[in-house]
């Protein structure tokens, strides 16, 4: 696909062990409000896919992940999280129920090698590539050449084929709007990718990706999720299914909910444009309370936006400074997510995944 996106001016970068697009000419406002006004296609085939199959591939991935695969079956999909002993995220993952006794695993681009040594399966992402076509408007342009992949329910999954070849569609995405993600062979990925762009899908690269997922309050494993960081303090306890049975991390995510957190994942809105930065100073009071995960401008709000990590007691609607480049910006604490800020979050505050995906 690096020609594809070569010819439409992509300006590339490395992550996670990938060439990528950053940004094509419009660049990455115009992608990010193209994404949340009409519809975008982010190529995202530097996420894995480790496939896991035969008779005994639920209970091998039910006592790996932390959800429970039994609240789902043949034909859908799920977020789930795959921990540490000590409870750390090791990987977020999306599992595709794509039929009886097959399973493909998407973790993120740098962990695939991690997650297939822990729940063994067949790694086959360069079999593929994989395209999210995102939007308010992603389904009805994607419906004039792939409509069985247009159709797919919200966290469903289904087979559809295109140009004679066998392809994979998820109503998953990573951007905060409805959208699909197509798993498509080598061999149409092009002529897939170029029919896309055909239907006035507007090419979005990592830069956009980003602003989206922050703005939805998304994830993104290294900076809300990884060494050291547990579902709960995340704000993701929905993840986890204590009920189901023995899983990895269970024991030390049992000790810690039982103990209490010591500090939450919380939303901030910045009162000025100014963005704010990963690893940045929060205080309260003039006191150090916290640190900046992620930042930058959102596109929707024109204002300075951050995930950072705050003490517990501290919630929606209470006043923070942070420091960034020097200087001292006031933020409020919000309920997520930034670009709808009237949506219902959970009572425990626990941010609520629509589209849910990961990097």
């Amino acid at each position: 696909m690096h020609e594809s996106h070569a010819a439409l001016g992509a300006r590339f970068v490395e992550f996670g062990g990938f060439e990528m697009p950053l940004a094509y000419p419009d660049g990455t406002l115009a992608e990010h409000l193209a994404c949340r006004s009409d519809a975008v296609v982010f190529d995202v085939s530097h996420l894995g896919t480790v496939r896991v199959e035969g008779l005994d591939a639920f209970e091998v991935l039910q006592r790996a992940f932390t959800n429970d695969l039994a609240k789902i079956g043949p034909g859908r999909a799920q977020y789930t999280h795959l921990l540490s002993e000590d409870a750390s995220v090791l990987d977020d993952c999306i599992i595709w129920w794509v039929g009886d006794g097959r399973f493909d695993v998407m973790p993120n681009a740098s962990n695939t090698d991690n997650v297939a040594g822990a729940i063994g399966g067949k790694d086959v992402t360069a079999s593929r590539v994989v395209l999210a076509v995102q939007g308010p408007q992603a389904r009805a342009r994607l419906a004039k050449i792939a409509p069985d992949a247009a159709a797919v329910a919200h966290f469903g999954v289904t087979a559809f084929t295109y140009a004679g070849a066998p392809c994979v569609a998820a109503g998953t995405g990573y951007t905060g709007e409805d959208g699909v993600e197509c798993a498509v062979p080598l061999e149409v990925a092009a002529a897939f990718f170029d029919a896309v762009l055909a239907t006035g899908v507007l090419p979005a690269g990592l830069g956009a990706r980003d602003t989206l997922r922050l703005e939805a309050c998304l994830p993104l494993h290294g900076h809300e999720l990884g060494a050291g960081i547990t579902p709960l303090e995340a704000g993701l306890s929905w993840v986890v299914a204590f009920d189901k049975g023995p899983f990895t991390g269970r024991e030390a995510l049992l000790a810690q909910r039982g103990a209490g957190l010591s500090r939450r994942l919380r939303a901030l809105l910045g009162e000025g444009r100014r963005p704010f930065h990963p690893g940045e100073t929060c205080l309260i009071g003039g006191e150090v309370a916290g640190e900046v995960t992620s930042g930058n401008y959102s596109p929707v709000l024109r204002r300075g936006i951050a995930l950072a990590f705050l003490p517990p007691s501290v919630g929606p609607g209470e006043r923070v400074e942070v420091v960034t480049r020097g200087q001292v910006v006031p933020a409020e604490i919000v309920k997520p997510p930034f670009h709808r800020l009237v949506t219902e979050t959970r009572a425990d505050g626990d941010t609520q995944k629509g589209a849910v995906g990961h990097a």
